[in-house]
């Protein structure tokens, strides 16, 4: 007999098991058994002869009239041809190989009757006349008695096809699969019965043969169903005693106070705050006054007023005496951070100077490219608490940067961010854990945000402030090349009218380098050369903005034109921003540095070349940095693609919508979700190998519920030593750090 965590070898014997290592990286009788099958087929129905189109898949029943054997003239191989006849016609079945190798000579001699499947083939001998064939198809011989009976079994038998290698044939994994399962012996199901009755589910034997060895269709689905809640459940339970663990930790609470910065803050306000930006503060004010620290997601479509928020939030701290860190992933998001931020507080930025408010802090500054001075102002501020504010890059995470009373984490795109980076920051903190509010204004489907953020408390801002407008997005497709040489003339009369443009290509393109991607800008500016994203093989390298320049200074003449990208020096980036921002230039060459943060209300248009190159979530960013303001947006995609291609498609969906949720959605069906317990960034398979979180919602939402019911009952799954097991060999050490940190 066979447990789960019975190393192969020991049940398949050495040869085996070593080819299931090699090939598939399979080592005990649990990793073999949840090597679950991609796909089944069936044989279908039994066809007869005179019936068959070439092409199909069938199955028929029939009996062998003639064995022959030939050596072929070309090669040193051998055929064996199979003469079979069900009275309406006859099949030729061809086996390939060397002479004496095949079980069929053996097996199905003339008077046989036996059942074939597979797909028909035409062939045309010297004799001229067309001849009907399988090649080494599936085959049963079936006794006389009964045969009818026999035939229909076997035809509607449920075949599991394995993902395998080319050195690892799906039969010997089918066959290594079914030796498991005949010796296999399981301890009690880890799921509760009660559980398991409320669900409506089976139990895991039975689930382990309806994957493996179903017999019906229904059977199937009543094992992956049980098997995808497992999946879901595990997870859900290891993030529930993440936020049970998060909720014991100490952290200092920061109540809202009265007649503070933030309340001066608010009465300062030019507009008014949306329902949604009121109801989301009012959850985080919440949290910030628990003596626990919070663990919160706040996710925005682009421009819903997402640091409006945050900044009330690090208000509320500085009220309590405390700090906020605010971390960005670029330097020029932290200095459009930075500057937005003294903008809205304007003197209540300005404590110690001249002219600054009663209630005033300041705001601090802190990224790796400073000068001596600047930097040691910053660090000073930081550990002196002078700064209540402290906007950052990487930077932060030094060890020399220290704080007086670090009670706000506040992390802007934490996609960007690794686990360890955003552990290092919140280890910052003096006494207990800071507060952390993490900010994506990336959309994030429910699923991803249950399973992936599922130790997160999450608030949405699904509205978008009053006065932002309307941005209407157009593919520029290369059958329609009058519509890119308006794509310049558009640009020209938004320049003539005051406003401002951003063009973006998706690399810079120096020569230092990458001088062997430039392309000659005449066929890229005539969309010459299609393809999909994603298959770059046989296409032109992507547009860079160095090479992009020269054409525009010809197209764009007498326009202002300025140059963004990650290879400048920060002071440099910084001039051409604010250089941006003051109007002093037309139009913004960029690369994707302004993804996201950069908030100019006077641009209006945004061309994205090559706009295939990007993802989904990036065009969607992209396209919030205009219509920022009361001016309408437009958002031009030009593109290379070709109609009815993947490509081409993905961009008609950006352009039919701005929903960004809508749009996540469909991001995810085009991407693997990845290891939902770190292994994505351990560079490891997913842990998830049947649940979907793009299809399913419904069992995700449903194994919450009952983690979070469970682990509250019984936090340290003592009553559950079972499912206390599997979480444990889930939760190996790396993917437990990953947990704790993140």
């Amino acid at each position: 007999m066979a447990n789960i965590d019975e190393p192969l070898r020991k049940v398949l014997g050495d040869k085996t098991a070593k080819a299931l290592e090699k090939g598939l990286d399979l080592h005990t009788v649990g990793d073999l058994l949840h090597h679950y099958p991609r796909r089944y087929a069936h044989r279908g129905e039994l066809t007869q002869l005179s019936g068959l189109q070439d092409g199909e898949h069938v199955t028929v029943m029939a009996e062998v009239v003639k064995v022959q054997g030939r050596s072929l003239n070309r090669s040193p191989g051998y055929v064996l041809e199979i003469t079979v006849t069900d009275g309406t016609g006859q099949l030729k079945l061809s086996f390939f190989g060397r002479k004496g190798s095949y079980r069929p000579e053996k097996d199905l001699s003339p008077g046989t009757r036996g059942l074939f499947a597979g797909k028909i083939s035409t062939y045309r001998p010297r004799s001229g006349r067309e001849v009907r064939q399988l090649t080494h198809p599936q085959y049963k011989v079936v006794a006389e008695k009964g045969a009818e009976e026999a035939a229909q079994e076997w035809a509607d038998e449920i075949i599991p096809i394995y993902p395998s290698t080319k050195a690892l044939p799906i039969e010997t994994i089918g066959t290594s699969v079914g030796t498991v399962l005949d010796q296999l012996t399981l301890p009690a199901d880890p799921m509760p019965g009660p559980l398991l009755g409320r669900r409506r589910l089976i139990g895991l034997r039975e689930a382990y043969e309806g994957i493996h060895r179903p017999r019906t269709w229904d059977e199937l689905n009543r094992a992956r169903a049980r098997l995808k809640w497992d999946e879901a459940f595990v997870v859900q339970a290891a993030l529930a005693q993440r936020r049970l663990a998060a909720a014991a930790l100490p952290a200092t609470p920061r109540p809202p106070a009265f007649g503070g910065i933030q309340a001066e803050f608010d009465a300062r306000l030019p507009f008014e705050l949306t329902k949604g930006q009121r109801e989301v503060g009012e959850e985080i004010a919440a949290d910030l006054a628990l003596e626990h620290p919070m663990h919160r997601l706040l996710q925005g479509d682009v421009g819903s007023g997402k640091t409006v928020v945050a900044l009330r939030a690090m208000l509320q701290v500085v009220d309590n005496g405390g700090q906020a860190a605010l971390l960005a992933p670029t330097e020029v998001l932290a200095q459009q951070h930075y500057r937005s931020i003294t903008g809205m507080l304007g003197d209540l930025a300005q404590a110690g100077q001249i002219g600054g408010a009663e209630n005033a802090t300041r705001v601090a500054l802190l990224t790796g490219s400073q000068g001596a001075k600047a930097r040691k102002e910053a660090l000073l501020d930081a550990a002196s608490g002078a700064a209540g504010i402290i906007v950052g890059t990487h930077a932060l995470l030094q060890e020399s940067v220290q704080f007086a009373d670090l009670g706000l984490v506040v992390v802007d795109e934490q996609h960007r961010f690794g686990v360890e980076q955003r552990d290092a920051l919140r280890e910052k903190s003096g006494g207990g854990r800071p507060h952390v509010l993490v900010m994506t204004a990336t959309p994030i489907p429910r699923t991803v945000a249950m399973t992936v953020f599922g130790d997160l408390e999450t608030s949405v801002l699904g509205q978008l402030p009053a006065g932002r407008s309307e941005i209407r997005t157009h593919v520029v497709p290369p059958e329609k090349p009058a519509f890119l040489a308006r794509t310049w003339e558009r640009i020209r009369e938004e320049a003539a009218d005051g406003r401002q443009v951003y063009i973006v290509c998706p690399r810079i393109g120096e020569k230092e380098g990458d001088e062997g991607d430039a392309m000659d800008m005449g066929d890229a500016m005539d969309m010459g050369g299609a393809g999909d994203a994603g298959d770059d093989s046989g296409r032109r390298s992507p547009l860079g903005i160095m090479e992009v320049l020269p054409k525009l200074e010809e197209l764009l003449a007498g326009l202002r034109v300025g140059v963004l990208h990650g290879k400048l020096h920060p002071d440099e980036k910084d001039a051409v921003m604010r250089r941006f921002t003051d109007r002093d230039l037309d139009v913004l060459l960029a690369t994707t540095v302004i993804e996201v943060g950069v908030d100019v209300p006077n641009a209006t248009v945004m061309v994205i070349m090559d706009a295939d190159r990007f993802g989904v979530s990036q065009l969607h960013q992209l396209r919030g940095r205009v219509g920022r303001g009361s001016l309408h947006g437009l958002c031009l995609l030009v593109t290379d693609a070709e109609p009815g291609s993947r490509a081409r498609e993905r961009l008609d969906a950006v352009a039919s919508t701005t929903d960004g949720f809508r749009l996540s959605r469909l991001d995810l069906e085009q991407r693997r979700e990845g290891d939902v317990l770190g292994a994505a960034q351990a560079g490891r398979a997913s842990s998830l190998r049947l649940l979907t979180l793009q299809r399913d919602e419904d069992v995700i939402r449903d194994a919450r519920e009952e983690a979070t019911a469970l682990v509250e009952s019984d936090p340290a799954l003592s009553d559950h030593p079972g499912l206390a097991a599997v979480l444990a060999s889930l939760l190996d050490d790396d993917r437990a750090d990953f947990l704790e940190k993140a």
